[in-house]
C-alpha cells in the first residue's frame, strides 16, 4: 500500500516540490535523494539516507491544527527512528529557492559531520 501511494505522489509532486526536487537533483552538492519514499508508516517528501535526513514541502493545510497534530507524531516517529526532519513552506520553496537551498546545504553538512 505505501509503495503503491509513493508511486502516485511521485507522478504527482506538487509545483514547490517539483522546484525543489529540481534542486534537489542538480545541486545537492553529491548527496542522493529520493521523492516520496516510504519509510515506516510515512512517506517522506525527499529523503537523503546517507545522512538520514528527511525534507517537508508543505502546503496550508499542515498548518490547520489537525495538520500540525499529526506532522507532530510524523516528525516524533522519524527522530525516534534516527532522522533529521527539516520543513519548508510551499510559498518559501516556489518564492526563495535560494534562502531554502541554503538552509539544505547547512542542514547536510551539519549531518555529514556527524
Amino acid at each position: 500500500m505505501a509503495n503503491e501511494q509513493a508511486r502516485h505522489l511521485r507522478r504527482n509532486l506538487t509545483e514547490a516540490e517539483r522546484k525543489l526536487w529540481s534542486y534537489l537533483r542538480e545541486k545537492a552538492d553529491g548527496f542522493h535523494f529520493r521523492k516520496q519514499c516510504p519509510i515506516g508508516p510515512y512517506i517522506a517528501d525527499f529523503l537523503c539516507y546517507a545522512v538520514k535526513l528527511v525534507i517537508e514541502v508543505d502546503g496550508g493545510q499542515h498548518g490547520m491544527e489537525d495538520g500540525l497534530e499529526r506532522d507532530r507524531q510524523r516528525t516524533a516517529w522519524l527522530e525516534a527512528n534516527g532522522y533529521r526532519v527539516i520543513r519548508f513552506w510551499n510559498n518559501d520553496v516556489l518564492g526563495n529557492i535560494e534562502g531554502v537551498a541554503e538552509m539544505i546545504e547547512i542542514a547536510l553538512a551539519k549531518e555529514s559531520l556527524s
